[in-house]
């Protein structure tokens, strides 16, 4: 495959977000739930799981549902004071995404102070071309086919010379649809068919290359 360019997706892909990240933006989704919808917190906490589950994102469904201020809702839940604490930097990572030939591009649920700010952390900032957060798809997150549509027209690229890689095989599969290759980041034994190439973390991308053409 000629130009390839790589589409990371940031949370629990290029760091661990399940052990501090997202324990403190579940709570703080909830908080918001119960202060601007009125509920108490296990309702909150139902209702924020269920439009995640239902529409892949807590915020799509209080758009629709509730006319929500994205960027109020983006603000308000992405605050951390100590994130520096909670993001876990793997010192390996500049080096190994240093050494995949071709672009690379961060590709995100997350609003963008967010993405830029955990990627200082992690100190790959400056290995990326773009960081595609949320804001930049019109608040569609994936597995909208609209993020990806618009990613590829941004950069003039056609679907067949990226590679996605990703820990949701929802996004995976929506890539895999428009012609993506894909890069499923689990421990997992499991193999769907939308999977070309499976890693246990993107320390291993590198040994993985040869598999994707």
């Amino acid at each position: 495959m000629t130009r390839r360019v790589w589409i990371f997706d940031l949370d629990n892909t290029l760091h661990n977000a399940s052990a501090h990240v997202f324990p403190h933006i579940n709570r703080s989704m909830t908080e918001y739930l119960q202060q601007h919808l009125q509920l108490d917190e296990q309702a909150a906490n139902a209702l924020r799981m269920h439009y995640w589950q239902r529409y892949g994102a807590t915020l799509s469904g209080l758009m629709r549902h509730h006319g929500t201020n994205p960027d109020h809702f983006l603000w308000h839940t992405h605050q951390f004071p100590d994130l520096e604490r909670m993001v876990l930097r793997e010192p390996r990572l500049r080096h190994v995404l240093k050494a995949l030939p071709g672009r690379k591009v961060v590709f995100s649920n997350a609003p963008r102070h967010y993405a830029h700010a955990v990627l200082r952390l992690l100190r790959i900032e400056g290995q990326f071309d773009d960081v595609m957060a949320v804001e930049q798809t019109r608040y569609r997150p994936k597995p909208d086919s609209f993020g990806f549509m618009r990613l590829l027209r941004r950069h003039r690229l056609k679907a067949a010379q990226c590679v996605m890689v990703e820990d949701s095989t929802e996004n995976l599969q929506a890539a895999k649809k428009l012609g993506m290759h894909t890069v499923w980041v689990t421990t997992e034994t499991r193999k769907p068919p939308y999977v070309d190439v499976k890693v246990r973390n993107v320390m291993e991308l590198p040994r993985a290359m040869s598999r994707l053409d």
